[in-house]
């Protein structure tokens, strides 16, 4: 079992229905990868100024984002329970997203939070055209099973 962590330092309202979907999301994503490992997700939603400083400070690309992951630890025991990493998203960027997608907010904040798992796990879109082409079938099929 996946335990996730939420955590909102906005001002923003997510409603208990929205938060639910997000563990949801990413828990199925972790535990479909990794069935039987125990893993704590910690996911916080920010502001574009917060997660602007933060993208500026580990990435070097100074100017707001979507959402950021940040691995822990290698987990190569199953049965103990390990930290994975933390997800940090802009609220204010995923409002945006939403609008020019036409997607609700609760589905961008979905699809963040699944999109940010599958970097916990190790997946990287931006160096591998397979793990391109393995992100964007797994986020649709997990988007799917959720109900999005």
């Amino acid at each position: 079992m996946t335990k996730v962590y939420y955590k909102n330092q906005t001002k923003a309202k997510i409603s208990q229905s929205t938060i639910c979907k997000i563990k949801k999301a990413i828990r199925l994503t972790v535990e479909e990868a990794y069935p039987e490992n125990l893993f704590e997700v910690s996911v916080t939603i920010c502001d574009d100024d917060y997660i602007h400083q933060l993208n500026r400070e580990y990435r070097g690309k100074d100017k707001p984002t979507d959402v950021l992951s940040f691995p822990m630890l290698e987990f190569d025991t199953p049965d103990v329970m390990t930290l994975l990493g933390d997800i940090i998203i802009s609220v204010d960027t995923a409002t945006k997203q939403a609008e020019e997608y036409g997607n609700t907010l609760e589905r961008e904040l979905c699809f963040l939070s699944v999109h940010s798992s599958l970097h916990l796990l190790g997946y990287d879109h931006e160096t591998s055209e397979e793990d391109e082409r393995y992100m964007i079938s797994k986020q649709k099929e997990i988007l799917e099973k959720a109900g999005l």
